[in-house]
């Protein structure tokens, strides 16, 4: 079968960090991802310039909000700049012609319902001018995280299905997440897709930890711990392409991709 396979690269030239790996789909940040300070436009000839030049070269360009967006919390301090940072890289990411925005779930404070988070995100998703599909993504660790488990993923998906934009709301499934935050991988794409009706995109990653650690923490292909067959069996469930989150640089990469396409 025929699936995309990427990876995360640097912001300054992607197109260049596509070629270097031999693929059509990258990945990547506009700015620093801890930061507040909102997106920047690292490729030197600029956003419409990348634009062009992505579409000539015929590669598919998928951008990652910053980690610390959080639309879900109570904490006004947070939810109030992270809902202004979510749109501000989703204006970005649509002015480089951006296949979809990718955000993590985010998270409430210990004690607080998970429905209040739940209905945060739906506010989030009414007070975001969607102009390219927002990707949520599954995430590995946290007990008050709204995208870790599947009845909170769920939670969330129930919440943002009724508000307005929610038809351009896909879902990006994560191995090593899934896998660290306990969701078993032979069944999650039937189980995701049972959810939300859909898997837009296929972060594969190896994890350095274990089933239900919580622990976020990638490793290349066939270096950790998860199952090498249910792996690759997940990446041909979902069908869609995959973005490799993996250590190193373009030959790292390319022996992950190497791997993956063996098994397929």
């Amino acid at each position: 079968m025929s699936i995309a396979i990427g990876a995360h690269v640097p912001q300054e030239d992607p197109i260049a960090e596509a070629r270097a790996r031999g693929t059509s789909v990258v990945q990547f940040f506009l700015g620093e991802p801890q930061s507040y300070k909102g997106p920047v436009i690292a490729y030197a000839a600029g956003a419409a310039a990348l634009r062009a030049d992505a579409i000539a070269a015929g590669v598919d360009l998928y951008v990652h909000a910053p980690y610390i967006v959080n639309v879900a919390t109570t904490n006004n301090r947070i939810r109030i700049p992270s809902r202004k940072l979510l749109q501000q890289h989703m204006n970005a990411a649509a002015e480089i012609g951006a296949k979809g925005l990718i955000v993590h779930g985010g998270h409430v404070d210990k004690g607080v319902d998970p429905a209040i988070g739940f209905d945060n995100w739906r506010k989030a998703i009414e007070a975001t001018d969607l102009k390219i599909p927002l990707l949520l993504e599954n995430t590995a660790g946290g007990d008050n995280a709204m995208a870790r488990h599947l009845d909170r993923i769920a939670g969330v998906w129930d919440a943002i299905s009724g508000a307005t934009g929610a038809d351009i709301v896909g879902f990006c499934l994560d191995t090593c997440h899934a896998w660290a935050g306990g969701i078993e991988l032979d069944t999650a794409v039937e189980k995701i897709r049972g959810i939300t009706g859909r898997i837009d995109l296929v972060h594969a990653n190896d994890s350095r930890d274990g089933f239900d650690s919580g622990a976020d923490r990638h490793t290349n292909f066939g270096a950790g711990h998860i199952d090498q067959a249910g792996f690759v069996d997940l990446v041909r469930a979902a069908g869609a392409p995959v973005i490799c989150e993996t250590p190193g640089g373009a030959q790292e990469h390319l022996a992950d991709f190497s791997w993956l396409l063996e098994r397929l």
